[in-house]
């Protein structure tokens, strides 16, 4: 999702005040002032019925089926109280905090405002806290820096040997298809495969939660993908991709890891957990019979910082016929996923 949002550096209330406000509108047009801000568990809420005027949209309450029901340049959209997606025709956008009734008007986030609303206009908007407290907002220029201080920490658990759970994070969705391949085959709907067998291949060998970004085909913003990572018993992150190349030679699976701190020697670089966590991937996956590259550390903008063991897989070539085969096959994407929960298994193995 490209983010299209002008902030102004202004401060964000954390407890209900009296004083809290915002001013919104479409990019060139005369800010609008919203007074009343209330603020659930540390969360800025402002009435839809007074944020959509403001964007120069309209909606209204549906008290038959219990949904309120906007207009948008994209098309009517809905949503409903507590609803965990925003729904405009057949594709579904998850909402990060859903909307609430508050005070007896329905309200939702600023985040809703921020990311739903703004991806559904043609124009950039106009955000500007006028809170007078202490916490600062990001600005847009920002929002990329922002994922990389994105941290992702591991929570040390009584008995840390063991895995508690797995994030998975399927690349893309929705609109954005990712790479396209041989045969107009979509990255966004290969990774999406392969993650469901790999989270059903841990949940029946080892029992354990497994959290996706996503389980269906649908738009995720950039921080929404990382979100599955921040559960608290989750210790290893894994993100999949797959890739093309202007030679159809190419093929393989790639490991990546986060550039590991300067100040690390290279013993302690091969202690850290995602390096660890990459070359037990590396070896199940070269063990059943891909080919894979070394890992590399790279400073991708999806590899956050954090000490969660964490790796991105590009899983192989969509532009390569024996890959994309690989890929697209029920089989080869079973073979996939059980190597990758062999490289999981023993990774937690050697935590002992």
């Amino acid at each position: 999702m490209v983010v299209r949002i002008f902030f102004s550096l202004f401060v964000l209330c954390w407890a209900v005040s009296a004083q809290a406000a915002i001013e919104l509108s479409r990019q060139g047009a005369t800010p609008q002032r919203i007074n009343e801000v209330y603020h659930h568990k540390g969360i800025p809420y402002f009435a839809i019925d007074d944020v959509l005027p403001a964007l120069g949209m309209s909606g209204y309450w549906d008290a038959v089926e219990h949904r309120y029901r906007m207009r948008t340049p994209r098309g009517r959209a809905t949503f409903f109280p507590g609803g965990q997606y925003l729904n405009i025709g057949e594709t579904f956008y998850p909402i990060k905090y859903p909307p609430r009734f508050i005070d007896g008007r329905l309200r939702v986030s600023e985040s809703f405002v921020l990311d739903q609303l703004a991806d559904l206009l043609p124009t950039p908007i106009y955000y500007r806290n006028l809170s007078p407290t202490s916490h600062v907002a990001p600005s847009a220029e920002g929002v990329f820096d922002r994922l990389f201080a994105f941290l992702l920490q591991k929570r040390e658990s009584s008995n840390s040997s063991i895995l508690r759970a797995v994030a998975i994070d399927p690349a893309h969705g929705g609109e954005d298809t990712g790479t396209i391949g041989l045969s107009g085959v979509k990255e966004k709907t290969v990774v999406l495969s392969i993650a469901k067998k790999i989270e059903k291949k841990i949940k029946m060998q080892l029992g354990i939660p497994v959290y996706l970004s996503r389980d269906d085909d649908y738009s995720l913003s950039a921080q929404q993908h990382l979100a599955s990572a921040r559960h608290d018993e989750v210790d290893a992150f894994l993100l999949l991709h797959a890739q093309v190349s202007l030679s159809s030679e190419s093929n393989g699976i790639h490991l990546y890891v986060r550039p590991a701190e300067s100040e690390l020697n290279r013993d302690q670089q091969l202690e850290n957990g995602s390096m660890k966590l990459a070359l037990h991937l590396s070896s199940a996956l070269s063990d059943a019979g891909f080919v894979v590259t070394e890992v590399v550390r790279a400073p991708l903008l999806s590899l956050v910082q954090g000490d969660l063991p964490t790796v991105l897989i590009e899983l192989g070539y969509l532009s390569n016929i024996e890959d994309q085969e690989l890929l697209v096959s029920s089989q080869g994407q079973q073979r996939l996923a059980e190597a990758i929960y062999q490289g999981l298994h023993e990774f937690s193995n050697s935590q002992q």
